[in-house]
């Protein structure tokens, strides 16, 4: 049995020891307080999700007005055959990879004409040879084709994506509007505007202040179903919005530049990679704020937007008008390689928004909108994200909610993809309500928690 003294020893030990972790405890609380800027746990500045979206009321009612005018056959089958379709595209395969291939296939079928024994007529075998490698690469390289849209085709990308396309870039601007509230753009550029969706997911966040939009697409048809979409469907009434243009080409003039350029499902259009560094490059240089890039949750699309990614942070003009480098915005937390390109299986970093589609026979009430997203702007790299120097991590899949703890997939600011495990007890009350809080897409704050002391075993060793 310990004598009185020696427990009065450790007494006085846990003592000092618990008052140390409650000092540490206190201000790691008092730190984490601040991150909340005076909000609730439930709208904590990481989170970027938005409700099930609709449509405005306005761009609802003149689709749906297009739409029963024009009386399009099987207008519901050929929309969702055109929806699989978009989603399944993928990149053309550049003419180096093809011609890789080519050259590994005629080496592996020259070795086993070579190890045949008998008289050998190089000839014949050479254009035996060449006929099986052209029909080989036929048939297993992927048959890139431009989508050229005319009036009717149109009508069909309109039943079928302009919802979807709406929720995707909304959901992505709100990134912006809610990290950088004081954000007032007055100019936008649309690059492959298409029905302008962008235009009018712009319109809803900063309606207040745009003055001029310039819708930029190379299809006529397109260009005349946007407007038609402005004004209602009626070629007598004001446009919704104002100081609205529309043209097939890009502004000329390196120096006219833009407070937001976006793309969305625009690089997948684009033959090859050499047209995306150009196109990536052209828009940045019209970019004096923030540039979006919206593609499908596609590994494709996924990939294209890690090759913009890419473009903008490494390659440089040689006639420079603006100095301002390259930030990454949003969703990467850091400007290291994508873990997601390095993990196998590989997988792409995508997101999600619900909505309500167009009412068309065979609509389900709502749908998912699954889309990869990339935002750069022009600044210099902030020493401190939102949050007073807390480190914030993105939410790569759904947060899985159990009984006093929270599993979190999450991408660090480190560059490095984690499964984090929250609870109120390791990372304080704030962390853990937050994190229940959370969904897919949103930020996260990780904040370096106090390393628990084991006093019981601390006072056996005593």
């Amino acid at each position: 049995m310990a004598s009185p003294s020696y427990r009065a020893c450790v007494l006085c030990q846990r003592a000092v020891v618990v008052k140390i972790m409650s000092r540490g405890m206190s201000a790691a609380t008092q730190t984490q307080a601040a991150f909340l800027k005076g909000e609730p746990h439930k709208k904590h500045p990481g989170v970027t999700n938005l409700k099930t979206l609709r449509l405005p009321d306005e761009l609802q009612t003149a689709a749906r007005s297009i739409i029963q005018r024009a009386r399009v056959a099987q207008l519901t089958e050929r929309s969702q055959s055109l929806t699989n379709f978009l989603w399944s595209k993928k990149r053309a395969v550049e003419d180096f990879t093809l011609r890789q291939k080519a050259v590994s296939l005629e080496k592996e079928l020259w070795e086993k004409e070579m190890q045949k024994i008998g008289d050998i007529d190089e000839e014949l075998i050479e254009d035996r040879i060449k006929k099986k490698v052209i029909s080989e690469l036929k048939r297993t390289t992927y048959h890139w084709t431009p989508m050229k849209y005319d009036e009717d085709l149109a009508l069909v990308y309109m039943a079928a994506r302009l919802a979807g396309g709406y929720a995707a870039v909304r959901r992505a601007l709100n990134e912006i509007q809610k990290r950088d509230p004081s954000f007032a753009p007055q100019t936008l550029l649309d690059f492959g505007s298409g029905l302008g969706t962008v235009l009018w997911a712009s319109h809803s966040c900063w309606g207040d202040t745009l003055k001029e939009m310039v819708c930029v697409d190379s299809s006529g048809p397109m260009n005349v179903l946007a407007e038609r979409l402005l004004r209602g469907d009626d070629e007598k009434a004001e446009p919704h919005m104002k100081q609205v243009y529309f043209r097939q080409f890009l502004p000329v003039s390196p120096k006219v530049q833009f407070d937001v350029v976006a793309a969305a499902f625009t690089l997948s259009e684009l033959l090859n990679a050499k047209d995306r560094e150009e196109a990536v490059s052209t828009l940045w240089r019209k970019t004096s704020s923030y540039l979006v890039l919206v593609e499908n949750g596609t590994k494709e699309g996924h990939q294209m937007l890690m090759e913009a990614r890419s473009t903008l942070l490494k390659k440089q003009d040689k006639v420079v008008h603006d100095s301002r480098p390259a930030s990454v915005f949003a969703p990467c937390p850091h400007e290291l390689t994508c873990p997601k390109l390095t993990v196998r299986p590989n997988a792409p970093c995508n997101f999600q928004q619900m909505y309500y589609p167009l009412p068309l026979p065979g609509h389900n009430e709502r749908l998912m909108e699954k889309f990869s997203y990339l935002i750069v702007r022009r600044a210099e790299p902030a020493e401190a994200e939102a949050g007073g120097g807390v480190d914030w991590a993105r939410l790569i899949a759904p947060v899985l909610s159990r009984s006093r703890h929270v599993h979190c997939r999450m991408c660090c600011p480190d560059g490095h993809l984690q499964h984090l495990v929250v609870t109120a007890r390791k990372h304080s009350r704030d962390v853990y309500r937050c994190a229940r809080s959370s969904d897919w897409g949103d930020q996260l704050p990780i904040i370096q928690r106090v390393d628990d002391v084991d006093v019981d075993a601390q006072s056996e060793e005593e």
